[in-house]
């Protein structure tokens, strides 16, 4: 039963529609695909309709932006009520950020002599979806100035680059709490890649305010991180989950299903869930 609870659609910055994405899942044989677009539940019901339509089980989530100890921390959270005001407050709070900050990006680009407009990265994404940087690095490869994605973070994008802008990001705490509060499952995703900031005591504390999981089988997470993350999810009895964190052509080596979560575990993500599980949608 092979599960994949981490993915991304053309509604936050993946390459693929949600329906593209569900047939996509069910094509490299997996059995159950969370759709986790980032601070944005637009691509649900598309989603749900692809999932009946493909026989495979869709699981509602979101990718939350927070900040935690002054870093950037992303948090799974799986099937909460979209309806419960202060996390739809929160997330239309991050996307206005990010919408506020895209012509400081576009300034900073063109101060490096980089000519580059908003209609430029909104001519590139997809109708409605939530932009952000990734869709800024599509434009910058759209127009040659980079041959990927990840170069346009390394150099350009990324925090410390020339075009880096800050923006608004929840509390991690506050975020779990938010996430619980509607109902959902909170699980940090790939705590010790990029921003390697939590530290066992850090996971421990998120525990007593809700925190239900770690994404310990991810691309970004050395044979040697996973060891260590599993070991401290097993001493917190927190669930240990895998996952592509795919994002179609947006992403290299994160395939659909190159990492997944044991169906057990899945189970206790469900049973953490409680009501909110009637999100699931199976074929």
């Amino acid at each position: 039963m092979p599960i994949d609870l981490h993915t991304h659609s053309s509604r936050s910055d993946g390459t693929a529609t949600p329906t593209e994405l569900v047939a996509e899942a069910a094509a490299h044989g997996l059995d159950v695909v969370a759709l986790t677009d980032h601070d944005t539940v637009d691509g649900w019901q598309e989603a749900a309709t692809a999932a009946v339509a493909n026989g495979i089980t869709l699981v509602r989530g979101i990718e939350l932006s927070t900040r935690y100890d002054g870093r950037s921390v992303h948090l799974l959270a799986y099937l909460p009520d979209p309806t419960y005001q202060p996390l739809a407050a929160e997330m239309a709070r991050v996307r206005r950020g990010r919408d506020s900050r895209l012509p400081l990006m576009m300034e900073r680009l063109r101060e490096l002599d980089i000519d580059i407009t908003e209609d430029d990265v909104r001519d590139g994404a997809a109708e409605g979806a939530v932009l952000g940087r990734p869709h800024v690095a599509d434009a910058l490869v759209g127009k040659g100035v980079v041959g990927h994605r990840n170069e346009a973070f390394e150099k350009m994008l990324g925090p410390g680059g020339p075009a880096f802008v800050p923006r608004y990001a929840t509390s991690l705490p506050h975020a779990v709490e938010l996430v619980r509060a509607a109902g959902g499952v909170p699980v940090v995703a790939h705590p010790w890649g990029r921003n390697r900031v939590l530290t066992a005591a850090a996971l421990a504390d998120l525990q007593q305010r809700g925190l239900v999981g770690i994404e310990v089988d991810h691309q970004d997470h050395a044979p040697a991180a996973r060891e260590e993350l599993r070991r401290i999810a097993g001493d917190l009895g927190l669930v240990a989950t895998g996952s592509s964190d795919w994002h179609g052509t947006g992403k290299v080596d994160h395939e659909l299903g190159c990492n997944t979560t044991d169906p057990a575990a899945f189970e206790r993500l469900l049973a953490a869930a409680g009501v909110a599980a009637t999100a699931v949608v199976a074929p």
